[in-house]
């Protein structure tokens, strides 16, 4: 990585920043301290509208997606951004006003709309509440007469005519009332109560201890009548809301351009942000950036092109740079298994060659079938080949094609050509019952009768895992002239595991082996023990914290039996697989038995491929970042991000999509 910096006539500022964004070369380097003599240009009233506009149409697209969801294939998610002459965004320029304005319509259609729902729940309310009084044949808010003091309102239990005319009589026995009691429940009793105007106070009196309340919302007209205008208002809303919601599907047509308008507010705002990071004079402007050292050729031919300016390289220090990884064709797609975790630091080795030999190993070997991983080949090379999708999907793509190139190998391996599929079909066609084994020309290892070998094989990957692992450690550290954390903390650790490995060999094949691993274990113990405790004080806290160091051969024994997966997943698909196939032969080799067997078998085989290709790649992700990455990574890189087109929907002709 480089720095650059770029010198133009401020004149040429715009066509230089829109090569250079859609070239993708450069990231702007963000500094608070401006040069002196230059002075910084204040964009946030330009940004502020910019980021307004697009997340209008943002909330523009969001409603219409609610209202008409855009009806995306299967595979869509696979097709690249469409390609747009660089003149376009002239155009889009141009209709930006319009579309903004066909925008704020939209939204406030569904502004109409949220008042419209908003009423109709208070028309619902109104309803529910005069619903109990419905019966009543006088308004709510009825006044009292010359002589007749009337009281309309609930009580909060069940009565009936007899126990609220002694429940009243009980409150005051002098009350002379007439009553009807228009609805009743188990929790509420509504009535119209007619007493002397005379005896008003002491009516209302017993009406209140018997928890008495007047109606929410009176009104000056029956509640049968107040109902039937409630409902005429509801029917007249939904007749608006309706015809607000048709308003909004007749922009259905927008959809596209609204999202090429939101890309291009969006490309605007990121072009703005790099210019308030320029300095700049009446007549000049510098940029200061990063750039990868292989790009700087192609940077300069591209501003020699374009205009008269001046380009510097220098070198830049590894701590102040941000990181760009650089990988092969086979390598390459694992990198965002690595920025996942995080990007390498300038005191990393770049992980990733490393990760995407044992990630499409391991991967294969828990997935382990011939026949699937002939079908991943097979899909993610049509999706290539058809779709053309973007760098990032692409390099997805590639990951599990190459993964199933693996799993093809490790199928072979274990004789599942989808589970025992071959077996199956040659017992029905001849009736006679065969095995892989058998039916196979080169020699298999089977999952389930030779889980102990696998189990070993597992184990022993594993420890070839962790010690290349512990290798980039040593290297990073000789790297870095660490030259005791390299021999000592790593280098007899290594020591030690080999020396296990071989004692394990030499159990199995020769006494002599055995003793040479053994020999081995026991000096780098003893060293272990001599050196892991320098940091402590005095001979006695050294040989202490060197004796305590042994124990974490127990981690280095967890770590190797977390690798017992690879036979854990690779014996679950097989024996799945082979369930299945079973499954499907229940109904024999009639016509019906033919059909139930297809259905069945690709019913059964879907599933399974579902589960253990999302097992497999969780499993084998945990076992890079878990069992590997501990031994010797760090991370906490910058990554490289630099000015670019970074747009949803469309990329321009020319523009550096690899970016």
């Amino acid at each position: 990585m480089r720095s650059v910096r770029i010198i133009a006539l401020k004149k040429d500022r715009k066509r230089i920043l829109e090569h250079l964004q859609n070239s993708a070369l450069v990231q702007v380097k963000h500094t608070e301290a401006q040069e002196e003599g230059f002075k910084r240009i204040d964009t946030s009233a330009q940004l502020k509208q910019f980021e307004r506009n697009a997340e209008v149409t943002e909330q523009a697209l969001k409603i219409l997606n609610s209202i008409s969801p855009e009806k995306k294939g299967l595979l869509a998610s696979f097709k690249g951004k469409k390609e747009i002459d660089p003149d376009e965004i002239g155009r889009l320029a141009t209709e930006s006003a319009k579309i903004i304005g066909i925008c704020q319509k939209i939204i406030r259609l569904e502004k109409q709309r949220a008042d419209y729902a908003a009423e109709q729940i208070r028309i619902k309310t109104s309803i529910a509440q005069l619903e109990p009084w419905k019966k009543l044949d006088i308004p709510l808010n009825t006044k009292d007469t010359a002589n007749t003091a009337i009281f309309i309102g609930t009580l909060p239990k069940l009565y009936d005519d007899i126990t609220l005319s002694e429940s009243l009589a009980a409150e005051c026995p002098e009350l002379v009332f007439e009553f009807e009691i228009i609805y009743s429940s188990a929790s509420m009793t509504c009535i119209v109560l007619f007493a002397p105007k005379k005896q008003r106070e002491e009516a209302e009196k017993a009406l209140r201890t018997l928890g008495y309340s007047r109606p929410l919302n009176p009104t000056s007209r029956t509640p049968s009548v107040k109902m039937q205008r409630q409902l005429a208002k509801s029917s007249d809303i939904e007749l608006k809301d309706e015809q607000a919601k048709n308003d909004i599907i007749s922009y259905l047509d927008y959809r596209e351009a609204i999202c090429d308008t939101q890309d291009y507010f969006n490309l605007r705002a990121e072009k703005y942000r790099v210019i308030s990071e320029l300095d700049q004079t009446e007549h000049v402007f510098v940029l200061n950036g990063y750039i990868p050292e292989e790009d700087c050729g192609k940077l300069q031919e591209l501003c020699d092109r374009i205009a008269n300016c001046v380009v510097e390289f220098e070198d830049v220090s590894d701590e102040e740079a941000p990181v760009k990884l650089k990988n092969n064709s086979f390598t390459e797609p694992a990198e965002s298994i690595v920025t996942m975790y995080s990007c390498p630091s300038h005191e990393d080795v770049d992980p990733t060659p490393i990760l995407a030999f044992f990630f499409y190993f391991f991967f294969g070997m828990m997935f382990s079938d011939a026949g699937y991983g002939l079908l991943m080949v097979i899909a993610t090379t049509i999706i290539l080949k058809c779709f053309k999708p973007d760098k990032k999907m692409r390099n997805n793509v590639r990951l599990f094609r190459n993964c199933g190139y693996f799993t093809i190998f490790w199928g072979l391996v274990f004789g599942s050509i989808f589970g025992d599929a071959p077996a199956v079909i040659y017992k029905m066609v001849t009736g006679n019952a065969i095995t892989m084994r058998e039916l196979l020309p080169w020699p298999i290892l089977d999952t389930q009768k030779d889980a102990l070998v696998i189990m070993i094989l597992s184990i022993a990957l594993g420890l070839v895992h962790i010690l290349v692992g512990m290798g980039c450690k040593f290297y990073v550290c000789l790297k870095n002239k660490r030259y005791a954390e390299a021999f000592f903390d790593t280098g007899l650790w290594m020591l030690m595991l080999i020396g296990f490995a071989v004692i394990g060999a030499g159990m199995a094949f020769s006494q002599t082996v055995l003793y040479i691993g053994a020999g081995t274990a026991i000096c780098a113990a003893v060293g272990l023990i001599l050196t892991q405790g320098r940091g402590k004080k005095g001979i006695f806290g050294k040989l202490l914290g060197g004796v305590a160091s042994l124990y974490d051969i127990t981690s280095y024994i967890s770590d190797l039996l977390s690798y017992s997966r690879l036979l854990a997943l690779g014996l679950t698909t097989g024996v799945m697989a082979q369930v299945f196939n079973m499954l499907s032969t229940l109904f024999g080799t009639s016509f019906i038995g033919i059909i139930f067997m297809i259905i069945l078998f690709i019913i059964g085989h879907a599933i399974t491929i579902g589960l253990n290709a999302l097992g497999s790649y969780v499993h084998t992700m945990r076992l890079q970042y878990v069992e590997m990455f501990s031994k010797f990574y760090e991370g906490g890189g910058k990554p490289f991000e630099p000015f670019s087109v970074k747009s949803k929907n469309f990329k321009t002709k020319g523009s550096n999509d690899d970016q």
